[in-house]
């Protein structure tokens, strides 16, 4: 499975924060109802390994871990079933980890210099983060005239008010966001408002970009 194209044709990335593992599973059953099976679990709690864990084992949604600070945290992440581990920023430890590993590696990288460290470590698709601090859609397509077969996943700040600006952009893969996921929803067990901001957001991305055939 070619991870990176599960993601660009999904158009959008949920990043997830549990608080307790025993909301993972039907948090994903929620996403993939919404018709995004897909998820970034951030390392945010103490509760991430175990939901990747759960929600890798349903085998119908592609889960990835989220703000991957460690090498420790790499291996915790992949022993957990992570197809993907995202960073908030550049690690030349975590993203050689994560080569050991064969996941792919999603480091942060909002400058020409961190584009450029992230290519010599063998990487053509870095997160944007915080995108909505760091110039949003116009300084992507700024870095994306020079950087031309690098493709970026923004993420910070991104909702439906602003997706079409980053949708709209060759350059960008996919868009990370939480507006479908609210953790207060999540913690609250509200999962039919999980499933449905999520066939929102669903429908949203394809009116605004179809992914490609």
């Amino acid at each position: 499975m070619d991870v990176l194209s599960v993601l660009s044709a999904a158009r959008l990335v949920p990043v997830v924060v549990l608080d307790d593992a025993a909301q993972a599973d039907g948090l994903a059953g929620a996403l993939v109802a919404g018709g995004l099976p897909v998820a970034e679990v951030t390392f945010r709690t103490a509760a991430a390994a175990e939901s990747i864990r759960m929600m890798a084992e349903r085998g119908d949604i592609l889960v990835g871990a989220g703000t991957v600070l460690t090498v420790e945290q790499v291996d915790q992440a992949v022993a957990a079933g992570a197809s993907y581990v995202v960073s908030p920023g550049l690690s030349r430890a975590v993203v050689e980890r994560c080569g050991e590993h064969g996941v792919l590696a999603l480091p942060g990288a909002v400058t020409a210099t961190e584009i450029q460290a992230a290519l010599e470590l063998g990487l053509t698709t870095v997160k944007f983060f915080p995108a909505g601090t760091s110039g949003g859609a116009p300084a992507i397509k700024a870095l994306a005239a020079p950087f031309g077969g690098v493709r970026f996943v923004p993420t910070g700040g991104v909702g439906p008010k602003n997706l079409a600006d980053y949708l709209a952009l060759p350059a960008v893969a996919a868009v990370g966001g939480s507006w479908m996921v609210p953790r207060d929803l999540v913690a609250a067990g509200d999962l039919a408002e999980v499933t449905r901001l999520t066939s929102e957001a669903v429908a949203l991305a394809q009116r605004l970009a179809p992914a490609p055939a």
